[in-house]
């Protein structure tokens, strides 16, 4: 609850970290999260970095909306700014359960903790729950544990979660030599079980709105992964450990603030089905706290675009559901027409590959997508900006830094961004004369150091932006959106 003077807030709240990826914090995380939620909390979740995915089956179990944190992107002010915001603004949050990236210390930096898990726990003052993959190691565990908690003393490891445990023998050994070796308390175990996974490809998991829409069963292993959760951990004690978490300080200027507009609020179509869906909760409230109402469509399943003063098309897996794409006709000539006429639209990754010519999957030697399946094919897109999209074996994954060098629908020439990319595509077969607005300083983007095509009033870019650190974005599309209405009028 907040102090009288204000300036202090408090809610319990747990920072669930790993020794590296794949440990399996995503599906503990999940567990404890609709444990939590069965017991009558309102449970507020949070994802450490960048991601799109994880967060979604937090949205789902909770009935809340996740949010990233980034120390790298949003500094101390703004991790606590987006923390005690999305703590309130859906009600009151009665508990918040933090998942952590990758391993507890990886981050942007291999000397400091910049964009790490461990920042983020320093930031909150958060205590964590380590969970460690004991997969065929018993006093080996124990080693691990006691690395972690000595190798920075001012993240507070209190408790651990051991996954993949292979039996009774095993469960005990590990357990012994842990709380003997680190005295730290084993608050769960939590043993193999293919019930314990949520599907993967070559981004990750499959994001919950996909995963609702394609298995008729995802209730049914929800609900699997929280009976092993609740049989395996001790959910009282979790709870004890967040309530025993320090009063935090309030930021003092927040980034959620309502922008009242003189004008009728624009209309901002957001693309979002199975294959547009990475969208950061605060780039949408945001977008709303600058004035604009968001009306959500599917550039698969609708015939039309609907009658909108700007178009928003995020990331995701075109690559997917190209043909899909390809066969909605209507939707793509609508889209490319909007383009001509001068609509706002910005595309993000996945929304830059539609906006290009035409998408190419499954091309010989060119990778197998890390469990995606891809035909050999070419489908053709909207061609509002020109290229070939084309799947390839590369990943990049990369913070990345740019500036605009123009003026654009999201920000004004000069503006500068730290963001984020992540993907297996490159655009290809580009004319020479073709137009950038994103010179990158850090990053890869579309070619030779440039990202954000441009063409009439479209932006499509490889950058993820997160509107939170990129403050500008929220209001500089509500404006493009504004005047496209007042010229179109």
């Amino acid at each position: 609850m907040p102090s009288a003077d204000n300036k202090e807030f408090n809610i319990p709240r747990v920072l669930l970290a790993a020794d590296r990826s794949s440990s399996g914090k995503t599906t503990i995380t999940a567990g404890l999260l609709a444990a939590l939620k069965t017991r009558g909390y309102n449970v507020q979740p949070f994802k450490v970095a960048l991601d799109y995915i994880d967060p979604s089956y937090h949205s789902e179990i909770t009935g809340r909306r996740a949010r990233n944190l980034d120390g790298y992107l949003m500094g101390e002010d703004g991790v606590l700014d987006v923390f005690a915001h999305a703590c309130e603004v859906d009600g009151r949050a009665e508990i918040a359960v933090i998942e952590g990236v990758r391993g507890l210390f990886e981050g942007l930096e291999s000397i400091g903790d910049m964009g790490s898990t461990a920042q983020i726990a320093k930031m909150l003052k958060c205590p964590v729950i380590l969970i460690i993959n004991a997969r065929s190691i018993t006093r080996s565990a124990a080693a691990l544990v006691n690395g972690y908690k000595d190798f920075d003393p001012d993240v507070n490891i209190v408790g651990v979660i051991l996954n993949n445990i292979g039996g009774i023998r095993h469960a005990k050994k590990a357990k012994e030599a842990v709380e003997h070796f680190t005295k730290l308390p084993v608050l769960g175990i939590i043993p193999r079980d293919n019930a314990m996974q949520i599907s993967m490809r070559h981004l990750g998991l499959v994001p919950a709105i996909e995963e609702r829409r394609r298995v008729n069963d995802l209730d049914e292993r929800l609900a699997a992964i929280e009976k092993r959760v609740s049989e395996g951990i001790d959910i009282d004690k979790f709870i004890e450990i967040a309530q025993q978490a320090q009063p935090l300080k309030k930021a003092e200027n927040t980034i959620f603030i309502h922008r009242k507009l003189e004008s009728e609020r624009p209309v901002i179509g957001i693309a979002l089905d199975e294959a547009f869906n990475f969208y950061y909760h605060n780039n949408l409230e945001l977008l709303e706290l600058a004035g604009a109402k968001l009306e959500y469509f599917s550039p698969i399943h609708d015939e039309r675009l609907p009658n909108i003063d700007g178009l928003y098309l995020g990331g995701g897996y075109p690559e997917l559901y190209a043909a899909e794409l390809e066969a909605n006709e209507s939707m793509r000539e609508d889209i490319r027409k909007a383009s001509e006429n001068g609509l706002p639209i910005y595309g993000e990754c996945g929304g830059l590959m539609y906006l290009t010519e035409r998408i190419t999957t499954g091309v010989k030697g060119k990778g197998t997508y890390h469990m995606a399946e891809m035909p050999e094919a070419t489908h053709e897109m909207v061609g509002a900006l020109p290229g070939h999209s084309l799947m390839g074996h590369k990943r990049v994954v990369s913070y990345n830094i740019g500036q605009l060098d123009e003026d654009t629908v999201i920000g004004s020439k000069g503006n500068s961004f730290i963001g984020h990319e992540f993907h297996h595509s490159e655009v290809t077969e580009l004319p020479e004369d073709a137009e950038f607005a994103i010179k990158l300083s850090r990053g890869t983007g579309i070619r030779d150091g440039w990202d954000g095509l441009v063409k009439n009033n479209t932006l499509g870019a490889y950058a993820h932006l997160e509107a939170a650190s990129y403050k500008e974005f929220a209001a500089s599309f509500v404006d493009s959106a504004i005047k496209y209405r007042g010229n179109k009028e």
